[in-house]
């Protein structure tokens, strides 16, 4: 019989990933590869254009347009300074007098004899790619950016919100099950990666964002308090780069979920230390995971570990997690995998599996409907 895999989340204590860091537009790397890098240092650097302003002269100095050079200061290609004098007329009596002031600190860009305009430019702001993580650079992409490589111990969520950010795993609550509430968080957790349990509030998510945390990694949460966090509907659009102040996971899903025993207990085995964390989630063509990722080794031997091969398919044993009703959220293993199609309550035949949860008992579920908890 073929394998029937079923994309799942990765949590595991081991494993060996790879990042593309790309900027928007050309640029310049900054690294070589083979170099080792820290998650927060500049691997490459873009300029994008400053903003341009029109000034039309001619106007203001009641001039024809064609008559303009004759009454600059500074010319196309000079630098200016916010107030200084871009343009004046010389009138027999001084109070007639009139100057033209830049509006802005930047260059001359460009003028016209035709319209009698000016076009400013502010300075280009630098836009810096950061490693993300701390590892290995294996690949430099020129004018666009690196891949960087790194040995780690990586736990995926199902949705998530705020971009990347990184700072010190802190776990607030005693188990997987606790809900998180705004006592659990204090001015202590400002710049940290602040785990809890089943549930947070919207008295909480505000909470967090008066502390200053980096990241909030949770089981579950009601989806009107993350509409109200976002301050729209949440739609297929959602690309989790939204900024709200922090970055938050899901690591189960909608609702009053408790956090995976495996993903609690391996998020508590690294209290203390340093996590780079992406709330980067695509629910459309292309899946993109939210993702905590915890480098278990410098950067100088992560190049001596081998890359987690994907997996051939689903298995007797392995943990999985029911994504749809009546059984949302449960998590168990597989116990059989039956070759031949089942019907079930909807009359279609589908493939099947049967699976064993922790207190003995039993289901069989279309193995559409569940998620492989992938670990190694």
């Amino acid at each position: 019989m073929a394998h029937s895999y079923t994309p799942g989340l990765t949590v595991t204590e081991q494993a060996t990933i790879r990042r593309r860091r790309l900027l928007s537009l050309p640029g310049t790397v900054l690294v070589t590869a083979g170099e080792t890098v820290r998650a927060n240092q500049s691997v490459a650097r873009a300029e994008l254009p400053g903003k341009v302003y029109p000034l039309n002269l001619a106007n203001q100095l009641g001039v024809a347009p064609d008559e303009i050079n004759e009454y600059l200061i500074k010319k196309a290609g000079d630098s200016v300074h916010k107030d200084e004098v871009l343009a004046e007329n010389k009138p027999l009596i001084k109070w007639f007098k009139t100057e033209v002031l830049s509006p802005i600190t930047g260059v001359v860009e460009s003028l016209s004899t035709v319209t009698g305009q000016v076009l400013l430019r502010e300075p280009p702001r630098v836009l810096e790619l950061l490693g993300y993580v701390d590892g290995l650079i294996v690949e430099v992409i020129p004018l666009q950016g690196v891949v960087v490589e790194t040995d780690c111990s990586l736990v995926q969520g199902i949705f998530g919100i705020g971009g990347e950010t990184r700072g010190e795993i802190v776990i607030a609550v005693t188990s997987p099950d606790e809900v998180l509430t705004p006592r659990h968080l204090t001015s202590a957790m400002k710049g940290k990666v602040v785990v809890g349990g089943s549930f947070i509030s919207s008295e909480a998510l505000t909470r967090a964002k008066e502390v200053g945390v980096a990241g909030l990694v949770i089981g579950g949460i009601h989806d009107k308090d993350l509409r109200a966090l976002l301050g729209y509907d949440l739609g297929v659009a959602i690309t989790g780069t939204e900024q709200v102040g922090f970055t938050l996971i899901l690591t189960e899903g909608f609702g009053t979920i408790p956090m995976a025993g495996k993903t609690f207990n391996l998020l508590s085995a690294h209290a203390g230390q340093q996590a780079s964390i992406s709330g980067a989630t695509q629910i459309r063509a292309g899946v993109i995971r939210p993702e905590i990722i915890i480098p278990k080794v410098s950067a100088s031997i992560a190049q001596s570990a081998a890359v987690v091969p994907e997996r051939a398919g689903i298995r007797i044993g392995d943990q999985v997690r029911i994504i749809r009703d009546p059984l949302f959220g449960k998590i168990g293993e597989v116990a059989d995998l039956p070759s031949d199609l089942q019907k079930i309550p909807t009359e279609s035949e589908v493939r099947v599996m049967e699976v064993r949860f922790p207190d003995g008992s039993k289901a069989v579920i279309p193995r559409t409907n569940i998620e492989l908890i992938e670990g190694l």
